[in-house]
């Protein structure tokens, strides 16, 4: 059944009824929450694993030049939300540190959609973090984490999730238009409110994955075992998904075609594999909280505007 909101939102924006058709299409009628046929993540083997947000393999492809082996999986979902609920949801990861630029997963168990436990979770979203500028994390700052992280717990595998290339644009395009950056682009664009050609979006697109490719090189040089550098997801810049051929953009849930399902795997051994041990979290995240957990110290109200801030209508 569909929400009220979700009607009034359809009257608004009429495209978003042919969204919800070919939604029916991909999902087969609401039979599947996520795309079945990709990589489980946390099944794979790994010591660390690094995430792009929003990452396209084509893309990927073209601009990163780093050490080690490409190749391209399929991912089981078209957004975040979907990436937690296909890979995390119901499991017990208590030999991995969790290392994450984006408030997302605080915000999906709050709301009882995820049931998941690492051995630590640190949220650089929350601590200092935040870039004022951009309202987002740089890769820098997630990247200093992570390193801090991997001399803190040797014996954990080790997941970093970045931000970049997610919008806010953070490159020269972000600063030429910041309309890219105030507002939610992607439904501004759907909608009709912002109108800029797909050269733009795509030059602010490669823009933001160029910020973060240094740091994955540092770290694939820095940290110790097997590094996979992947995605939760890839990014529809003007392209049409099926089957009405509706030109798409930003990441909905749903949607699987082959520019949002089809990330990079990239794959470096430095030196010897770590001795992998799991133990009991550091800190158990409480779902449905209505304070912070004791690590967090973060009022609901602010983890909802930095996801505004990112694009996602709380």
């Amino acid at each position: 059944m569909y929400e009220l909101r979700q009607l009034r939102r359809v009257l608004e924006e009429p495209k978003l009824f042919v969204r919800e058709l070919n939604r029916l299409y991909y999902t087969r009628l609401n039979s599947r929450e996520y795309n079945p046929d990709g990589v489980d993540v946390m099944a794979a083997d790994w010591d660390n694993l690094l995430l792009l947000d929003a990452c396209r393999y084509d893309a990927f492809a073209a601009r990163a030049d780093l050490p080690g082996r490409l190749e391209k999986r399929r991912s089981r979902s078209s957004m975040t939300s979907e990436f937690f609920a296909a890979n995390f949801d119901g499991r017990e990861m208590h030999d991995t540190v969790y290392v994450t630029a984006t408030p997302m997963l605080y915000w999906n168990r709050n709301r009882g959609d995820v049931e998941a436990s690492f051995h630590r979770e640190i949220n650089v979203w929350r601590d200092g973090g935040w870039d004022e500028e951009f309202n987002t994390v740089r890769p820098e700052t997630a990247a200093e984490h992570a390193k801090r992280a991997a001399e803190e717990y040797p014996d954990k595998r080790l997941f970093v999730h970045f931000l970049q290339p997610h919008f806010p644009a953070i490159g020269q395009t972000g600063r030429e238009h910041p309309e890219l950056n105030d507002l939610r682009a992607w439904d501004a664009i759907n909608s009709g409110r912002l109108d800029l050609p797909d050269s733009v979006l795509r030059r602010a697109f490669v823009e933001n994955l160029d910020a973060i490719l240094p740091h994955v090189e540092d770290l694939l040089e820095t940290l110790g075992g097997k590094t996979v550098v992947t995605a939760d997801h890839g990014q529809m810049i003007g392209e049409r998904s099926f089957p009405i051929p509706f030109r798409e953009y930003g990441h909905p849930p749903g949607i699987y075609t082959d520019e949002l399902l089809s990330v990079p795997w990239h794959v470096h051994t430095n030196g010897q594999r770590r001795e992998i041990v799991a133990e009991e979290p550091e800190h158990e995240p409480e779902r449905g909280d209505e304070t912070e957990p004791a690590d967090m110290g973060m009022d609901n109200d602010v983890v909802a505007d930095r996801l505004e801030d990112l694009g996602y209508k709380m």
